[in-house]
């Protein structure tokens, strides 16, 4: 079961250049596909003079979702080293932008591939890295009287209480660590219910 991944806290900008072409890169911290349009769209306004705007990313703790872009370099030579990086940093969550400034000389299939690699290298390194649990929510509902039980749970296993409402009837949002999950579930009392 996967229940940790490595992604960044904030954007971060890396800078190669080879034979006068400059590659500028940046390295994004994003969610979800909409975010990585915006992101783009964003670049490419700011960099409407650039010769290629190019990318790749990767999304969610299972790393299934992923896409690249060359923007008109050789086929292969630049979204597809890109997401190289990503996967040999093993990150997630994550959008990387390398635009490029065509300096006037041909750099060749092979050097293109490098630098790319390279600029999408370099604003990596410049980025913070965290590591990250895959956490869940789990609503449960009980008596007044079982909240010393409850607690008694929620103090040993240590998931974070989201909300609380403690009357009557009790009401709480907790979150843990995904792997906890069961562990979390079969220590409750018998007569909470949960969702």
């Amino acid at each position: 079961m996967v229940d940790t991944y490595r992604t960044i806290i904030k954007t971060a900008e890396g800078y190669y250049t080879e034979k006068r072409s400059r590659f500028i890169s940046y390295a994004i911290p994003v969610k979800m596909v909409d975010e990585v349009k915006t992101i783009l769209d964003k670049y490419r306004k700011q960099y409407y003079d650039a010769t290629h705007v190019c990318w790749a990313y990767m999304l969610g703790p299972e790393r299934k979702e992923f896409r690249s872009n060359d923007d008109g370099e050789p086929s292969s030579t630049a979204g597809k080293p890109i997401l190289g990086q990503i996967n040999s940093n093993c990150l997630t969550d994550i959008l990387v932008v390398v635009v490029r400034y065509f300096g006037g000389i041909e750099l060749g299939t092979s050097r293109l591939i490098v630098s790319y690699r390279t600029a999408a290298a370099e604003a990596i390194a410049a980025a913070e890295i965290i590591d990250c649990t895959v956490d869940e929510d789990i609503h449960i509902v009980f008596d007044y009287p079982d909240l010393n039980a409850v607690m008694r749970v929620v103090k040993e296993i240590k998931p974070e209480i989201v909300t609380q409402s403690l009357e009557m009837t009790c009401k709480m949002t907790l979150r843990i660590r995904k792997s906890s999950m069961q562990e979390l579930l079969s220590r409750l009392p018998k007569n909470v219910t949960y969702r």
